[in-house]
């Protein structure tokens, strides 16, 4: 992708994502592999095109009266008429930020009075998330505003709980380890996966499974990560993958089952910890020796493909689908 325009990059929510709604840890991370960025162009393919007419359904939705931030809509016009696009490699319904990076880019190019990419405060990284909570409503029907968070200011995000976040400094590896992705080759959709958590939240069982084991090991990988402490966060990675395969099997691809039981003296596959827009890729954490193995039991299993890396707290590159990366011109809207 050649730009001279700021670039937004995807995101990876490690830990968190059903837990967030019961006030647990969450952590996410920029995955820099995929990025997206405006671009004009004077003729349009049918893949631009259709970019540039929903940069301007979505210029209505950021005209209305309750907008919490002002934008500079004359130069958004003026933009489009021009040819503008979105151009980005960011699958979609993948949950790796799609919407999150253009609801970033969008914010740092017309907003007035915008807050800085590097805020000053935890005031205002929680003033952001609220902002871009409604600016990426008109994609999901509802959002914490978290994912174009991320995306706009480049940094690994630590959520305490839903009202408290802030940037984290994450440790440099020490020694051999992967975290890894592993594609389920079918795009997901949030809203269903919510509603199915939100149902089996009526479960007085499931509620104290919540309550009293989930967000607990959750919470406490989130720490051994942050720490760089190996030992604790493969110890509670391993009864946090439990939990997920016996309380959140809806939400778990296909095949995915096997996968995580076949490896789970190889390595900790958390099969849901990237919960919203399920069903679409699961994130494993390995050592790298082993790594060739789990992506041998998986591949072997027809899910999909993955990458594991030698990482500094990074997230590997997965081979999505093609028609859901620079070909999908914009996020689907709601």
């Amino acid at each position: 992708m050649e730009t001279k325009n700021p670039l937004f990059f995807g995101k990876v929510l490690l830990f968190g994502e059903y837990g967030i709604i019961k006030d647990s840890m969450g952590l996410s991370i920029p995955h820099h592999y995929y990025k997206g960025a405006f671009q004009f162009s004077q003729e349009f393919d049918a893949t631009q095109a259709s970019s540039n007419g929903h940069l301007r359904k979505y210029r209505s939705y950021l005209g209305r009266e309750d907008a919490p931030v002002q934008f500079n809509l004359s130069q958004f016009d003026q933009d489009l008429e021009r040819g503008l696009y979105f151009d980005s490699s960011i699958p979609q319904g993948f949950g790796v930020g799609s919407s999150g990076a253009l609801v970033a880019a969008i914010y740092d190019r017309y907003a007035l009075d915008k807050i800085p990419a590097n805020p000053n405060s935890a005031s205002e990284i929680k003033e952001l998330k609220r902002l871009f909570s409604w600016m990426e409503s008109y994609f999901h029907g509802k959002s914490s505003g978290i994912d174009p968070t991320i995306c706009y200011m480049n940094l690994p995000l630590l959520i305490e709980n839903k009202d408290q976040l802030g940037a984290v400094q994450l440790p440099e590896q020490q020694g051999e380890g992967a975290v890894f992705l592993l594609n389920s080759g079918h795009p997901g959709e949030t809203q269903p996966m919510v509603e199915i958590f939100m149902e089996k939240l009526k479960e007085e069982g499931f509620r104290s499974m919540l309550k009293n084991q989930f967000i607990k090991y959750n919470d406490a990988c989130i720490q051994a990560f942050v720490e760089g402490d190996r030992g604790p966060l493969f110890t509670n990675l391993k009864k946090l993958s439990s939990l997920v395969l016996d309380y959140f099997d809806p939400m778990i691809p296909k095949g995915f089952h096997e996968l995580c039981l076949m490896s789970r003296n190889i390595h900790f596959c958390d099969c849901c910890i990237h919960s919203n827009r399920m069903c679409m890729y699961n994130i494993g954490f390995t050592l790298k020796k082993r790594t060739s193995l789990i992506l041998g039991l998986g591949l072997g299993l027809g899910l999909g493909s993955g990458l594991g890396i030698n990482l500094e707290w990074s997230v590997s590159k997965t081979d999505f689908p093609e028609d859901t990366c620079s070909q999908a011109p914009f996020p689907q809207e709601t």
